[in-house]
């Protein structure tokens, strides 16, 4: 791999509960001019998800409700000031407020995050691979907070197509030393890249990642590989 290429799709209308998020991405991928090739990646914003798989639900405005949505969302409130909740979902992602999205969506309306986003980018993939033939990856990206750091960057919440994880453990480094602990988020990565592209304010939901080493392809999980367990977090 000695370069990548990073684009977005643009000219996505709103996405509405049902709508077919692949057929929509490749309408908009050739009405721009664009086609797939073998070990692209396609990168789906989990907004849109939520929105075809009818995870929007009404949304009054008050602190109250507030609340009891990051309830419903949260297996566990990790800290808490004011209304901010840090929490861990059911999903085990740990972020603010559980994800609920109160942005781009109608009013009186809030967006909750996709129930499975690695069932859902398996379910893509095996879409545009029936209408393409391509062996290509997946990535459903949410925007997260990173512990005692500044800002927010993209994570992948889902994948399919794709390994997650880098192991790059008994390998060595440019002075001949064996590497023993480093394991490199690739699909966190992919999932940083591609938000470089996709602007919250022009509505562009989708983004393709070309150039990626074929040896990043195979079958993985981002709830089974890059979701920490109690007993590997010592911060429990």
């Amino acid at each position: 791999m000695s370069d990548l290429r990073v684009f977005a799709i643009r000219g996505v209308g709103e996405i509405r509960e049902g709508d077919s998020l692949h057929t929509i991405f490749l309408e908009a991928l050739e009405k721009q001019g664009e086609t797939l090739i073998d070990h692209d990646v396609v990168i789906v914003t989990s907004k849109v998800v939520s929105k075809a798989e009818g995870r929007v639900v009404p949304f009054d405005g008050t602190d109250d409700h507030k609340l009891a949505l990051i309830g419903s969302e949260s297996r566990r409130i990790l800290r808490q000031r004011g209304t901010l909740r840090i929490t861990e979902t059911h999903h085990g992602f740990i972020n603010a407020n559980a994800g609920i999205d109160l942005s781009n969506t109608d009013d009186g309306t809030a967006v909750l995050l996709p129930v499975d986003a690695d069932r859902t980018a398996r379910r893509i993939r095996a879409d545009l691979k029936r209408k393409l033939n391509l062996d290509i990856g997946v990535v459903i990206t949410d925007t997260f907070g990173r512990v005692w750091r500044q800002g927010v960057t993209d994570v992948a919440l889902g994948c399919a197509g794709l390994l997650p994880i880098l192991d790059l453990r008994g390998t060595t480094d440019a002075n001949g030393r064996v590497l023993e602990a480093t394991e490199v988020a690739i699909i966190d990565e992919i999932a940083g890249a591609a938000n470089l592209v996709l602007q919250k304010s022009m509505g562009t939901p989708f983004a393709v990642v070309r150039g990626l080493s074929a040896d990043y392809f195979g079958e993985g999980s981002i709830r089974e590989q890059i979701v920490r367990g109690p007993n590997d977090d010592l911060f429990r």
